[in-house]
């Protein structure tokens, strides 16, 4: 696709104005922390000594400056499409037959849950993994999340964001891809396959949003109920 005004992509370097960062950290600072409820475990919510712990180090400890260097040293690039700004990662491997993988974040998530993903999967040979299994990777922010920032319009649904990165793909000139996503993401990839079913080589997802409609009662009284959540408080909690 040949590069013109209104399919453009931009080159993205992240900076975070200095006045917002200590706007951030007044705010946290001033924060009036509630008392806790009984237990005060994962069962209710956020723990208010974990809640304490991050206020305090993203107040007192953490180095946006630092985080925000290291994450520029990650290609990234915004465009626009159908008005809406969108923000994503490009990393090509250094093999030219690499796999074109275009990866899709959940809520409340960002890019950043990939980035630890790059090395491995561009550059499979360096962490011991075998050379044909290397990847391209697209890790774009849905719109109205991280850099995807403002949301131009409503109606983004999964059918509309799965459109919009069928056309980022086409920008970046990949005419066949697959495509791996989570939680929110998961209502998006298949949509994807739907709509470019000629472009997309497989599809894989994790943390679906969905449920089957036709179990029968056998198969329901099997089921955990629904108030067991132990991986869930031992995730949140790590």
């Amino acid at each position: 696709m040949e590069p013109t005004q209104d399919n453009m992509i931009a080159p993205f370097h992240i900076d975070i104005p200095q006045t917002e960062l200590d706007d951030l950290v007044a705010r946290l600072r001033a924060t009036r922390s509630p008392a806790p409820l009984p237990g005060d475990d994962w069962d209710t919510g956020i723990p208010s000594g974990y809640l304490h712990e991050l206020i305090t180090a993203w107040a007192n400890d953490f180095d946006w400056r630092v985080f925000e260097a290291r994450l520029n040293e990650v290609p990234q690039f915004t465009t626009v499409i159908d008005g809406q700004r969108i923000h994503f990662v490009h990393v090509r491997s250094a093999v030219p037959e690499a796999t074109p993988v275009l990866l899709t974040h959940g809520w409340p998530g960002s890019f950043l849950e990939f980035t630890h993903l790059i090395g491995p999967l561009t550059d499979p040979e360096s962490h011991g993994g075998d050379r044909a299994d290397a990847m391209h990777l697209i890790v774009p922010s849905l719109p109205g999340f991280g850099f995807s920032t403002p949301l131009h319009s409503a109606g983004w649904t999964s059918a509309h964001i799965a459109a919009a990165w069928v056309e980022l793909m086409d920008r970046l000139g990949y005419g066949r891809f697959a495509v791996q996503s989570g939680d929110l993401g998961a209502s998006i990839s298949p949509e994807i396959a739907r709509i470019a079913p000629e472009k997309v080589i497989g599809v894989h997802v994790n943390g679906a949003l969905s449920f089957p409609d036709d179990l029968g009662e056998d198969a329901r009284a099997a089921m955990s109920p629904p108030s067991t959540r132990t991986g869930w408080r031992a995730s949140a909690g790590s």
